[in-house]
Order: structure tokens, then C-alpha cells, then sequence
């Protein structure tokens, strides 16, 4: 969103049918607007590993730039501040903090690929580990990862925006390799985190 203000006028109005828990301004102001046990819509259509109702099972955080500008300092520092207390009360591990892209890549393209994702992987408050891994298809890698069955232009793009956020034009080697190494990240971080038996 473009400023705070539209945002705030935006999420609070009850006919646009969308809302987030938290939001965050470029200068770094927080505002709640829904308690963190009760349901936002901030997701909406879409889906992550399989889960369909993201809204039920997520906590929102709206941060107000258009995509196509960096992510002020200020906006981030307060993002890891609240991300890392969030994580702690629900207990919610680096892996399962996604992107609106992530889980609606044919309708939402938030954060974009000028936010730092490597940023909150080095202090355990996402999920974007390095390497590279096997020339596999990437269909199959993108379904591992947990990306819902869209358009495959548009699963490539939200996949782009957070894991290879330069690339351009059509499917290549990198890709695939990326996604690999991504896929197998994902699933090792996932088996960490089952419960274990008595």
C-alpha cells in the first residue's frame, strides 16, 4: 500500500472485507488493528502446504510500501521487533513466516522482490536458506516447497520474488537448481518441527 493513511482507511473499512493485525508504517509506527487470537483477512483466496484457509491459521502484517521501492531501515527494524515477540507467544518457527506471494501468487505480488528475506533468515525470523541443489523439475520442487497449484508463470514469480529475487524472463537451470535446494531446506525445517512421541 502506498501510505499509511489509505492503509489504515483501507483495512479499517468493513466493506472492503480486509483486515491485518498488525501494521507497520515506513517510519516504523505500529498500529493493531485485530488481537492476535482473533481472525484477520488479510489473506484471503489461497493456499500454503496444502492449507487452504491461511487466514484462520496466520497472524497478518501489512507493511505500507508499493513494491517498488527499498524497505526503509526504521520499517524493518520494528518488523524484526514485532516478528521475533510474535514468534515467541505462538511459537512459530522461521519456516512458516511466508508472503502474501507465497500463498495467492496469481492475486498478491507483497512484499516483492526488494524486500530482504536473507535478512530475516540470519536472525531466525524467516525462512530464505543459500545453496543450490539438483536440475529437477521445478513443478515438483515448487509443490514440495508447499506453493499452490497456479499458473506456472506466476508460481515462478512469487518463488523469484523471495528465493531469487533477480531473475528475469523464462524458467532456467538456476531455477530449478534453487528450487531444489529450497525444497529440501523446507522439508528438513518442517521434520525438525513435527511433534515428537511420548
Amino acid at each position: 500500500m502506498r501510505d499509511s493513511d489509505a492503509a489504515l482507511d483501507r483495512l479499517c473499512d468493513p466493506t472492503a472485507e480486509v483486515s491485518a493485525h498488525y501494521v507497520i508504517s515506513p517510519s516504523g509506527q505500529v498500529w493493531q488493528l485485530v488481537q492476535e487470537a482473533d481472525r484477520a483477512w488479510h489473506a484471503g483466496a489461497g493456499s500454503w502446504c496444502g492449507v487452504s484457509d491461511i487466514n484462520s491459521h496466520s497472524l497478518g502484517i501489512e507493511l505500507v510500501n508499493t513494491g517498488a521501492q527499498p524497505f526503509p531501515e526504521p520499517q524493518m527494524h520494528r518488523l524484526e521487533m514485532l516478528l521475533s515477540s510474535m514468534m515467541d507467544r505462538w511459537n512459530i518457527p522461521p519456516h512458516q513466516v511466508i508472503a502474501h506471494s507465497d500463498m495467492a501468487p496469481e492475486r498478491k505480488e507483497d512484499p516483492g522482490p526488494r524486500f530482504d528475506w536473507r535478512r530475516l533468515d540470519r536472525l531466525s525470523l524467516g525462512f530464505c536458506p543459500d545453496g543450490m541443489g539438483d536440475d529437477l523439475p521445478l513443478a515438483d520442487s515448487l509443490d514440495a516447497i508447499g506453493y499452490p497449484a497456479v499458473e506456472a508463470e506466476k508460481r515462478l514469480q512469487a518463488f523469484r520474488f523471495r528465493f531469487l529475487p533477480t531473475a528475469r524472463g523464462p524458467e532456467t537451470v538456476a531455477d530449478r537448481r534453487r528450487a531444489n535446494a529450497i525444497a529440501i531446506a523446507f522439508r528438513n525445517a518442517r521434520s525438525a518441527h513435527l511433534p515428537q512421541r511420548a
